[in-house]
């Protein structure tokens, strides 16, 4: 669910350009939106607990992504943009102090009634648990009022995040289309995949 680095930056730019409202690092906005269909409780890990990031968090996102073999690790700096500039829309599931998974997403400039998940990771011992899910449901509390959509683009391979989001649209009964997203000739490596494009919603 990665695009490549320049796109990525330059989303980043455009963002900070059009939104340059500073975020509440603590922000962490449980109630669901004024006109939106109840979203239900997703499956909760014993003891663990979810919240917005901090710039603290960056280091533990990149090593994470580092250990996992089916997501592209970015530069640390990503992490560290995403934990900060983008915290509202990037959401960290943690037992005891340690970290068990996390979601970095962002509003797109062009569509402000979607969140975009860029990534969502689980450690390996927590999968199945339903952090994935939980982090989505606080993904989408937590956004702009005005949010109906999630989206995510999902490489053809990648079964385990495109499970994740299908189970995410039916828990919350929320039609998902699939269509293009990235093409295979907007990334240089060769041996790179087509992002297929997942919409969640409206919800």
């Amino acid at each position: 669910m990665i695009a490549s680095q320049t796109i990525f930056n330059a989303i980043i730019a455009a963002e900070i350009t059009i939104d340059t409202k500073a975020n509440d690092a603590g922000k962490n906005t449980q109630s669901a939106r004024s006109g939106s269909q109840p979203i239900d409780s997703a499956p909760v890990a014993a003891d663990v607990s979810y919240r917005t990031a901090q710039a603290t968090d960056a280091g533990g996102l990149w090593k994470m992504v580092c250990a996992d073999s089916t997501l592209e690790a970015n530069s640390p700096y990503a992490y560290v943009l995403m934990a900060t500039h983008f915290q509202e829309t990037c959401w960290i599931a943690e037992q005891n102090g340690e970290l068990a998974g996390f979601v970095a997403a962002y509003h797109p400039p062009t569509e402000p009634d979607a969140v975009f998940v860029w990534q969502v990771c689980s450690a390996p011992q927590w999968r199945g648990h339903g952090i994935g899910t939980s982090l989505l449901q606080n993904l989408v509390r937590g956004a702009r009022p005005q949010t109906r959509y999630l989206t995510a683009t999902v490489t053809p391979d990648n079964q385990a995040s495109e499970k994740l989001f299908r189970g995410f649209a039916r828990r919350i009964n929320a039609p998902v289309q699939v269509g293009e997203g990235f093409p295979t000739s907007l990334f240089p490596d060769e041996r790179s995949q087509p992002e297929m494009l997942f919409r969640i919603g409206p919800f």
